[in-house]
């Protein structure tokens, strides 16, 4: 919206929240800024609609009547019993709730609404106060690319498009989704919504969302049913992952103790010219046991499934890339990386 066009619908705005008798087209010509400039009746009629058609859509009740059975033209007016808001009266639990809610959010999509909703409130006379010391600090961490663009597609009611890597294959597949909700559960988010692919509900890890979250088809189309509670949706896929994994992971000789703790030696092999055992593991999340089977560095490789050894195989590389590994540190790794991994 031009600059011209928002001062002359404010005008609008405040001439007829300012009056209470309804104001003809004429008279609202003459007196609103903006609507002499019309180089004909027929420009101010055009121009004027559509303002009215603006203020519609933005919520404010525009009432239309006349002043008198002898008024042979509508008139218009804005009730301020409609436009204002009413008082606002939250008791010190909820005004402490609506604190901590600003303090949730560390996305910067969600940071600008939580404190554009506080300043409103404090506006209105509610006594909202944020910056006193908590004891709990909360924090949701928001950062998946793809939580941004799958909430914006969730509000606007659009289906999306993304590559999804599955947890039992290294492959990507392509997904069209119609977005329920996002819901976060154990510190890591879910989309959950209706697979057109397999046309039935479905619920997927956006850490394994891959590349860009593209929306698709028009908007106000993906609306959860009332029916659906996404939790269950949420709940009901952790509980089919809690089934343990066995994973078969080569140690070098006197190397990783933690990972033998809780492995048993299966046999021994070399990789790289190294000597080494390996080991049978049970793990529970593999996504989790990737990051820490990272962690051991070039002490280990892992063997066995090939969905977690990509992932192991890709934080190893993430490091070396980052830079965050010292000189000696990267030759050795890169070593493993090379020739280890490919073994």
């Amino acid at each position: 919206m031009s600059t011209a066009r928002a001062e002359r619908l404010v005008n609008l705005v405040l001439c007829l929240l300012s009056t209470r008798s309804y104001l003809s087209a004429e008279r609202i010509r003459g007196i609103v800024p903006g609507y002499a400039d019309a180089p004909s009746d027929e420009a101010f009629f055009r121009m004027f609609e559509r303002d009215k058609a603006e203020l519609r859509d933005l919520g404010i009740p525009l009432e239309t009547g006349r002043n008198s059975a002898f008024d042979s033209a509508d008139g218009y007016r804005i009730a301020r019993r409609d436009y204002e808001l009413g008082e606002i009266d939250l008791e010190p639990d909820e005004a402490a709730a609506v604190a901590l809610a600003v303090r949730l959010w560390d996305s910067p999509e969600l940071t600008g609404a939580a404190h554009g909703a506080l300043l409103k409130l404090r506006a209105a006379g509610v006594d909202v106060v944020d910056d006193a010391p908590a004891v709990v600090e909360p924090k949701v961490r928001t950062s998946e690319p793809a939580f941004g663009p799958l909430l914006a597609a969730v509000e606007a009611g659009r289906a999306v498009r993304f590559s999804y890597r599955r947890p039992s294959s290294p492959e990507f597949m392509v997904r069209t989704v119609e977005p329920w909700g996002v819901v976060s559960w154990r510190g890591r988010w879910y989309l959950v919504g209706l697979d057109r692919d397999r046309e039935a509900p479905r619920c997927f890890r956006l850490s394994r969302v891959v590349g860009e979250v593209k929306p698709t088809g028009p908007a106000g189309i993906a609306r959860r049913p009332d029916s659906v509670n996404l939790m269950e949706y949420v709940l009901g896929a952790s509980e089919e992952r809690r089934s343990s994994t066995t994973a078969l992971v080569w140690a070098a000789a006197g190397k990783a103790h933690g990972l033998r703790r809780r492995a048993k030696v299966v046999g021994s092999r070399t990789v790289a010219g190294v000597a080494g055992d390996e080991l049978e593991i049970e793990l529970d999340k593999l996504e989790s046991a990737a990051g820490w089977l990272a962690g051991h560095g070039p002490d280990i490789v892992v063997l066995e499934p090939e969905v977690l050894r990509k992932s192991v195989r890709e934080r190893l590389l993430g490091v070396l890339d980052s830079g965050q590994a010292r000189e000696g540190q990267v030759r050795e790794a890169r070593q493993v990386s090379v020739e280890g991994w490919q073994a």
